[in-house]
């Protein structure tokens, strides 16, 4: 019986730099990375590393990068889209 011992470690590490560069799409609605760019303008939550919501808005122009949030982990939804 032949026994290959792959080391998944950079693959994994990879993966998740790859994921932290796009949207996630979640029941709540699509959360974005600080960093990104903003889709619309509008009020974004800042969204805790479990999902839960912080109460806490960051106002972010169309087009501009997301801001950093207070912590590691945490994620942006868009909750008030700008009307015009």
């Amino acid at each position: 019986m032949l026994h290959v011992v792959v080391d998944l470690l950079p693959l994994q590490q990879a993966r998740v730099s790859r994921l932290a560069k796009l949207k996630i799409e979640t029941p709540m609605g699509k959360v974005f990375s600080p960093g990104q760019i903003a889709e619309k303008s509008g009020q974004y939550e800042i969204i805790g590393p479990r999902g839960g919501e912080t109460g806490k808005e960051r106002t972010v122009t169309k087009g501009e990068p997301l801001p950093p949030t207070p912590e590691a982990g945490q994620h942006y939804k868009l909750v008030d889209p700008t009307k015009n």
